[in-house]
């Protein structure tokens, strides 16, 4: 169920420039407008007994690729019972009363009423048929360009699941929701960009599971979009964010329409914009970043040790290399002998301390992570490889590394891997920087010093109004099974997390 946007009327829509009743005026700035774009198209038609009578069909043939003459055609087929051109008795006059007292009769046509609104259609696809002497026009949806098909997503890959990914089509992705959410809750409203662009976005969610103060809190946010350029659902992003400049994400981001109907299924509210195939998800909780929609296509027992591994991954990405830097430098007690050992003789001639050389296999490991999301993806992936044998073997002969300072990189880059949220993966990869400068100067304790610094900020983040630790703090002891381990699916239903979240909603869904 689509809900258009409602706007105020405001100075702007009041100063919008009119049709001219004129056809050549009209026509003439039009013509100014688009001068120097020579993909705009200014077709004319003659009319009426004798042809006496002119129209204009103005359009950019680089949106539209197919014959424009069906397009008049339709305009005057409830006025001449016959071909366009031989049509008698049918004067401007006839023309523009039908139209305003009867409407388009075309399915994809509408009539507008002023030069920014058919400058904007034209822009936007449409056919735009102006008429001599009169103050309106005709607007016929005609946009074709090629785009990009539904394929399997390439950043969400499951084995077992749907595998159908959302693509830059607004509409062919509120289908996709809309073939799984079959009922009139699911809510939608549609909105248009300022700026250049004037961007297509879609908000949507399922009314009675979204919290109505979180939904007000959103729609003040995303009013904002009105005056700006949006080219991409991350432009959004920021303007949804509780704190702009905290390396955690607030907003989750998805192809895969499965997980979008999901999370509305549970109370969240999902924003689309044309042009992009990502679904922005908000509120976004810490603890829904370490969560996989195949979580719930697996049996209890196997989502539920994936998902404490994703979390175990998740500490040792941030906390590997400062531990080690800690215990080599401050606490070598703490470390069993032969271990210690071993360690001493692989970093025998080592010219670096622990934390330089660190930085320095973490600063080789970041430039060989973007060339291989840079390069071509056949080689790309090889690239990275091939990459970290090779310069991870050079280190060691060369001296520049250790053997065990390499595995703890590794490590530690396969446990960022691992996280299923890219957003995630970018927030340790910048944490675990300020950990190892705490432990290098501090030791452990200056490692307890980033951890108590890490759970404040956590503690005290919210998004969009919500609690950004929740249901782990403040603690919803019911919710907890779906958030270390994955409870069986019939109690997960049994007793849903929107319903506990807003029980005061009698409203509330939850569907299977």
């Amino acid at each position: 169920m689509f809900h258009e946007f409602q706007k105020t009327k405001s100075d702007d829509d009041e100063n919008k420039e009119p049709i001219h009743p004129s056809l050549i005026d009209s026509v003439k700035r039009l013509e100014e407008i688009f001068s120097g774009c020579k993909d705009f198209i200014f077709l004319h038609w003659n009319y009426g007994d004798n042809l006496q009578y002119s129209a204009k069909a103005i359009y950019c043939y680089s949106l539209v690729q197919e014959k424009k003459e069906n397009y008049f055609k339709a305009a005057m087929q409830d006025l001449v019972p016959h071909h366009v051109g031989q049509a008698a008795n049918v004067t401007p006059d006839i023309v523009f009363n039908y139209f305003e007292n009867h409407g388009a009769s075309a399915e994809t046509a509408h009539i507008i009423g002023d030069l920014d609104t058919a400058v904007r259609d034209i822009l936007g696809g449409n056919v735009v048929v102006l008429f001599d002497k009169w103050d309106k026009a005709l607007s016929f949806k005609a946009l074709s360009i090629q785009e990009r098909q539904v394929t399997e997503t390439l950043t969400e890959p499951v084995v077992r699941g749907p595998h159908e990914s959302t693509v830059e089509n607004l509409m062919k992705n509120i289908g996709l929701l809309r073939i799984r959410l079959k009922t009139p809750d699911f809510k939608l409203n549609l909105l248009t960009a300022g700026g250049k662009t004037h961007s297509e976005m879609a908000y949507g969610y399922i009314e009675g599971a979204a919290n109505p103060e979180t939904l007000a809190e959103f729609e003040k946010r995303i009013e904002r979009t009105k005056e700006m350029e949006i080219l991409e659902t991350s432009y959004i992003e920021e303007l949804l964010e509780d704190s702009l400049y905290s390396p955690f994400p607030q907003v989750r981001i998805t192809e895969r329409p499965d997980t979008a109907v999901a999370a509305l299924l549970d109370g969240k509210i999902i924003v689309m914009v044309s042009g992009s195939p990502s679904i922005l998800i908000c509120p976004g909780l810490f603890t829904e970043f370490l969560q996989s929609p195949e979580d719930y296509y697996q049996r209890t027992g196997f989502s539920s040790m994936i998902r404490l591994l994703r979390f175990i991954s998740f500490f040792l990405t941030i906390v590997l290399p400062a531990i080690y830097i800690a215990l080599t430098t401050f606490h070598p007690e703490l470390i069993p002998t032969v271990l210690l050992l071993a360690i001493l003789n692989t970093r025998e001639g080592i010219p670096f301390p622990a934390l330089l050389e660190a930085l320095i296999m973490i600063f080789f490991l970041e430039i060989l992570t973007e060339a291989g999301v840079r390069l071509p993806r056949p080689v790309g992936s090889a690239v990275s490889i091939v990459g970290a044998l090779v310069i991870g073997e050079a280190a060691i002969n060369a001296g520049i590394a250790s053997p065990i300072m390499v595995v703890v990189v590794s490590l530690t880059a396969i446990a960022s891997f691992s996280l299923p949220q890219y957003n995630l993966s970018m927030t340790v990869r910048i944490l675990r920087i300020p950990l190892m400068l705490l432990a290098s100067i501090l030791g452990g304790f200056g490692l307890m010093i980033g951890f108590l610094w890490i759970t404040l900020h956590l503690m005290s983040l919210r998004s969009l109004g919500q609690p950004y630790l929740a249901p782990i703090g403040p603690a919803r002891f019911r919710q907890l099974r779906d958030v270390f381990v994955r409870m069986p699916l019939e109690i997960l239903h049994r007793y849903p997390r929107n319903k506990q979240r807003h029980h005061s909603t009698s409203s509330t869904k939850k569907e299977g």
